[in-house]
């Protein structure tokens, strides 16, 4: 394990949503190297027991330790709700953030004028309580709506963004939410920032914030950097090495789609 300044961050997800995580960090901090761990080959994690999901987490944990990092990213809800602890402990001394934590701090930090908090996220994560559990351990005076909205991730995947269909979609899922006067809706799901502008949109007149968890995460990632006097000193752009446990060109596909960006090389290392 190292803390120098020029180790790399890691990040990493069950699958492919968690490349919105590294685009906001890419953006936020583009002299930071960055490697990512995508579990694809036991993706969805929502659908496996807590027990089986905490294994997955440490054993891509201590891959990514493996790397040299100085800090670790949990870019998935899943693990974020049920591995965090056990994440941060194998960790020890290398800092931990995760997106359930900075979507609700993020949330919280808005200006509170009807109290009340929307959460989108999967059914798994929904089903969960997470994000209500979390907002409610730091507030218990707020109101918390959630609803599960699974048709977002295959359109995300499937590249349809910003299209009819999409829209229509969106709408769908949050006309519910339109006259409930939310200060903020969280986006409790990495795949859901690829639609944060047809949800701003739609929200728009209510005037909610929409809480993006990649871009919370990635903002306090600098701070906590910052703060550690550990961001790269490095002038030139960093470096991106991107890890999957299989279906290397499926991924490909989709995260050039997410990055916005060509990937020269993905490695495979599966974990078992």
């Amino acid at each position: 394990m190292s803390s120098s300044a020029n180790a790399p961050i890691g990040i990493f997800d069950s699958g492919i949503g968690g490349l919105t995580v590294v685009k906001a960090v890419i953006e936020k901090l583009p002299n930071e190297n960055i490697v990512y761990y995508g579990d694809t080959a036991r993706v969805p994690y929502g659908i496996k027991s807590i027990t089986t999901v905490r294994e997955y987490a440490l054993q891509i944990t201590d891959f990514l330790l493996s790397q040299n990092v100085k800090a670790v990213l949990i870019a998935c809800n899943t693990v974020s709700a049920a591995a965090n602890e056990e994440v941060r402990a194998r960790c020890g001394d290398i800092p931990v953030l995760d997106v359930v934590d900075a979507g609700t701090q993020a949330a919280l930090e808005v200006e509170a004028k009807s109290r009340s908090i929307g959460v989108i996220g999967t059914l798994a994560t929904i089903n969960s309580q997470t994000y209500e559990r979390a907002i409610l351990g730091f507030d218990a005076g707020k109101r918390v709506f959630s609803k599960a909205c699974p048709m977002l991730v295959p359109l995300a995947e499937e590249g349809w963004i910003s299209n009819e269909i999409s829209r229509l979609t969106v709408h769908e899922y949050l006309q519910d939410f339109r006259d409930k006067d939310l200060d903020a809706l969280i986006l409790g799901c990495t795949h859901y920032p690829l639609f944060k502008p047809e949800i701003e949109d739609y929200l728009k007149e209510s005037g909610t914030k929409v809480i993006d968890s990649a871009l919370s995460i990635a903002t306090k990632t600098e701070a906590m950097l910052a703060e550690l006097g550990i961001l790269n000193p490095d002038e030139q752009t960093g470096s991106f090495t991107c890890y999957v446990s299989d279906k290397p060109q499926r991924f490909q596909i989709l995260a050039e789609r997410f990055l916005g960006k060509k990937l020269n090389r993905i490695e495979i290392s599966p974990l078992l």
